[in-house]
């Protein structure tokens, strides 16, 4: 993928970025949408525990915002390289279940699965109306 090495020097640039005075665990993300555009997020504590919020859904609500709906990649990087959690998972897959998470580590290493993989038998639209 052409745009990769781009997509995980930004998820890192974002963990500069991110707010967690709390936890320290600091997350970046960076999106790729199907129109080649890059969005990013970081997660954002806050002293109400639940009002904060991850990386990548600020990546995704931040494409959303700027009329983007589908995407192709993910990168998630953290110090220890962990998946996304699972309230992620579920908005990932409201856009793309097929789209790739990409979940790297402070030292480089990377691995790879596809939004379906990381959760299985998702929450989808079309259950809403049976």
């Amino acid at each position: 993928m052409e745009n990769l090495e781009q997509l995980i020097a930004a998820a890192h640039a974002m963990r500069g970025r991110a707010y967690a005075p709390y936890s320290n665990f600091t997350v970046g993300a960076a999106l790729l949408a199907a129109d080649g555009a890059i969005y990013t997020g970081c997660n954002v504590e806050n002293a109400c525990f639940n009002l904060g919020i991850c990386a990548e859904r600020n990546a995704v609500f931040h494409a959303v915002a700027s009329g983007a709906r589908e995407f192709v990649v993910i990168v998630v990087a953290t110090e220890n390289g962990v998946s996304p959690c699972g309230g992620c998972r579920q908005v990932l897959s409201e856009f793309s279940p097929q789209m790739t998470v990409i979940m790297v580590d402070a030292a480089g290493h990377m691995r790879q699965a596809t939004v379906a993989e990381l959760l299985p038998d998702a929450f989808e639209p079309a259950q809403l109306n049976p």
